[in-house]
C-alpha cells in the first residue's frame, strides 16, 4: 500500500467504518444487554473522589464537545460575516477550549486514580473499560497538546481539519485537507475514531441513556383517598 492509498484508507474510509461499528455496536448492545446501558455505578465502594471527579469531568466535557461542534461545523466564512475576527475567535478558542480540556483531563485523572486506588472499584472494571478509559485519556491529552501548539503554530484547523470533517457528511471526504494537517491533529482524530468504535462495548455507552424525557414528561399527580383514615385506638 503506497502513501496515497494509506491516506485514503485513514481519512476516507476509516471514519465510516468507525461510525458503522458505533451504530451497529450500540444496536447490538441494546438488543442483547439492554440492562447494561449504565455506568455500573461504584458509588457504594467510594464516594469522596467520585463527588469531585465525576462533575468536573462531565461538565468540562460538555464544554469540550460544544467547542468541537462550533469549531468543526461552523465555517470560518460565517464567523467572518458575523464580524468576529480570527484573532478574537482563536483567543477565545484557546482560553475557553484549553480550560475546558484541562478540566476534563483533571476530572478523568481523578476518576482513573480512584479506579486504580480503590480495590473494589478496580475489580469491577470490565475488560473493555480497561481499554476505552485509557484511550479516552489519550484523546483528551492529544487535544490539549493540539490546543497548546496553536500558540506557536500558525495552522488554522478550520481551514483543514474542519473542512475534512464537514466533507464526511457529503460522502466526498476531502482527504488532502487532513493529509496536510499537523501530526498532533491527525493523532487526535485517529484516537477519537478508535474511541468511537469501542464506545458501545464499555461503560461509555451510558452517554446514550441521558434522561432527556424528564424535561417533557408530565408531572406526577398525587391524590388523597377522599377521606380521613379511621383512627385506631
Amino acid at each position: 500500500m503506497n502513501e496515497t492509498h494509506l491516506q485514503i484508507a485513514l481519512w476516507g474510509v476509516l471514519p465510516y467504518l468507525s461510525l458503522a461499528v458505533l451504530v451497529a455496536g450500540t444496536v447490538w448492545r441494546y438488543r442483547y444487554d439492554r440492562f447494561g446501558f449504565t455506568t455500573r455505578s461504584s458509588q457504594l465502594h467510594e464516594a469522596r473522589l467520585l463527588r469531585l471527579g465525576a462533575p468536573l469531568f462531565h461538565y468540562a466535557l460538555f464544554l469540550v464537545i460544544g467547542g468541537h461542534v462550533t469549531g468543526l461545523l461552523v465555517p470560518e466564512s460565517l464567523t467572518r460575516r458575523l464580524r468576529v475576527s480570527e484573532a478574537h475567535y482563536h483567543a477565545v478558542a484557546l482560553t475557553m477550549g484549553g480550560a475546558a480540556g484541562l478540566g476534563a483531563a483533571l476530572g478523568l485523572g481523578l476518576l482513573l486514580y480512584r479506579r486504580l486506588r480503590v480495590t473494589a472499584v478496580r475489580r469491577a472494571t470490565s475488560r473493555s473499560d480497561r481499554l476505552t478509559l485509557p484511550l479516552l485519556a489519550l484523546v483528551l491529552l492529544a487535544g490539549l497538546i493540539a490546543t497548546a501548539s496553536s500558540v506557536t503554530d500558525p495552522y488554522d484547523y478550520r481551514l483543514g481539519v474542519a473542512v475534512w470533517f464537514r466533507s464526511l457528511f457529503t460522502l466526498a471526504p476531502d482527504v488532502d485537507a487532513m493529509t496536510h494537517a499537523p501530526l498532533v491533529y491527525q493523532l487526535h482524530a485517529l484516537l477519537a475514531l478508535a474511541l468511537f468504535a469501542l464506545w458501545p462495548f464499555g461503560r461509555l455507552v451510558h452517554a446514550f441513556t441521558a434522561p432527556l424525557g424528564y424535561a417533557v414528561r408530565p408531572y406526577v399527580v398525587y391524590r388523597s383517598r377522599g377521606g380521613a383514615l379511621p383512627t385506631r385506638w
